[in-house]
């Protein structure tokens, strides 16, 4: 059965596109985080939805397990194979923008697209896709969608469920559903594509996606500020969402130990500020239309200043300083692994209780491990905490990430107490999908079962996730 299967994939994809050499499969079966290796039996990249289809049947036929994948930057195991059974299905070769249409303001694109070139086309036709990733150069499309996935932008825009309008999907027996319709009303029954949206592959296999743009930014202001706590954070927010309102696109937040490790690590990054601070925000407003956000922005810093929310600040007077800003957030998720091991959260709970889950968490962590050093950071927007812990200095890694659970119990705890959520904007994966029964209502558990059992019926697609 094994080789005449790689043999009918052959036939359906071209034999290049099948790969089964360990050295070839070897990219496809890790992770970033390095925390799940999986095995397969080879890796498919088919170059159309017709024929990620004619896979579908196949693997039907021959009851194989599929695993979607997209750019394989998920944090959570999602698109790592738990067998050595499964098939990993690649996306990457469904590569083409369809259309980018500025009067509907959509733009149609195949799945494995990556996020960047979705950027630049909709920039090449004056128009903005609005979601931003630390991965954007390899992420792609299906890939957003299959996880909801969140950014830096969410504020403004919304999560990648926010930003779509249509789907194209394969479903587990082959069948494919399209729904690449641009329309902003349809009420024909019920919201299918959102069925698919956050399902990390386990319903069906996006194969192309009607997206949401939006007019290009004709003014951008961005600003690096020093804070004295996540209570100033909070309440500068509030401020600023009073004062500017919708032209608030990005509001970011970090710790001095979070910058700390940026500045050691990354090259060619500075302190923005003369002195240090406990806690810092990176601040983006932009609108459409060129006028005075920045005489605006002063202005309500200066009053921020008064009430003793900021402390410093620097507002970016070039494109070049803007990155640099921006280069010290997005460096912070990788750096962290320099200082050995991270234990990692992608939490989200209401704006005004991320002090009590920062002190909350610091101090039950710190207690169950002396000497850990917390590195809570995100998008404070939003609602959206990455609340991670470095080692102790000179702790044994493995001894740390050992305790990988003990800390997750601690700080979901906490979070679900204050009415918050586990996964922000990860998704389950493997990762969380053993905790998800304890946190998830029974009746939606139950309907997440059935709607698994009537779309997939025989646990073909990415099975061992989320469910």
């Amino acid at each position: 059965m094994g080789e005449d299967l790689i043999e009918q994939l052959r036939a359906i994809v071209g034999a290049g596109a099948v790969l089964t050499a360990p050295e070839d499969m070897a990219p496809f079966l890790h992770e970033p985080r390095d925390l799940f290796h999986g095995t397969a039996r080879a890796i498919v990249r088919p170059g159309s939805t017709q024929e990620v289809a004619a896979v579908m049947r196949l693997a039907q036929e021959c009851g194989v397990a599929i695993v979607p994948q997209g750019g394989n930057t998920g944090l959570v195991g999602g698109q790592t194979p738990a067998s050595a059974r499964a098939v990993i299905l690649s996306l990457q070769r469904l590569d083409k923008i369809r259309e980018v249409d500025g009067l509907t303001d959509t733009m149609t694109l195949d799945a494995g697209v990556t996020l960047l070139r979705a950027q630049e086309a909709a920039a090449a036709a004056d128009r903005l896709f609005p979601l931003s990733l630390a991965s954007e150069g390899s992420c792609t499309i299906g890939g957003n969608i299959a996880t909801n996935a969140g950014g830096t932008a969410v504020l403004a825009y919304g999560n990648t469920r926010d930003l779509v309008l249509g789907l194209e999907v394969v479903l587990a027996d082959g069948r494919i559903l399209d729904g690449l319709g641009k329309l902003r009303k349809d009420n024909t029954g019920y919201d299918l594509k959102s069925l698919f949206i956050g399902s990390e592959g386990t319903l069906g296999i996006v194969t192309g996606a009607v997206l949401k743009l939006f007019p290009l930014p004709r003014q951008r202001v961005t600003v690096f500020c020093g804070l004295p706590s996540p209570e100033a954070a909070v309440a500068l927010l509030a401020k600023i969402k009073s004062e500017i309102g919708t032209s608030l696109t990005t509001f970011e937040f970090m710790g001095r130990f979070g910058l700390e490790l940026v500045l050691r690590h990354t090259p060619g990054t500075r302190d923005p500020l003369a002195e240090p601070h406990p806690w810092y925000a990176l601040i983006e407003l932009s609108s459409q239309i060129e006028g005075d956000l920045d005489a605006r922005l002063e202005q309500c810093l200066g009053a921020a200043f008064e009430d003793g929310l900021v402390t410093d600040a620097a507002l970016a007077a070039s494109l070049d300083q803007r990155q640099d800003f921006w280069k010290l957030r997005e460096a912070l998720s990788e750096v962290q692994g320099r200082e050995g091991g991270s234990i990692k959260h992608d939490v989200s709970v209401p704006i005004a209780a991320i002090p009590t889950l920062i002190a909350e968490a610091n101090a039950a962590v710190e207690a169950l491990i002396p000497g850990v050093r917390p590195v809570p950071f995100g998008h404070l927007g939003d609602g959206n905490v990455h609340f991670n812990f470095s080692q102790p200095v000179g702790a044994d890694k493995k001894a740390f990430l050992d305790r990988w659970d003990e800390v997750n119990d601690i700080v979901h705890g906490i979070v679900l107490k204050l009415g918050g959520s586990i996964s922000a904007e990860h998704g389950i994966g493997r990762l969380k999908r053993d905790a998800l029964p304890g946190v998830k209502d029974p009746v939606a558990m139950d309907l997440m079962r059935t709607l698994k059992a009537a779309l997939d019926p025989k646990n073909l697609l990415n099975p061992g996730v989320i469910l």
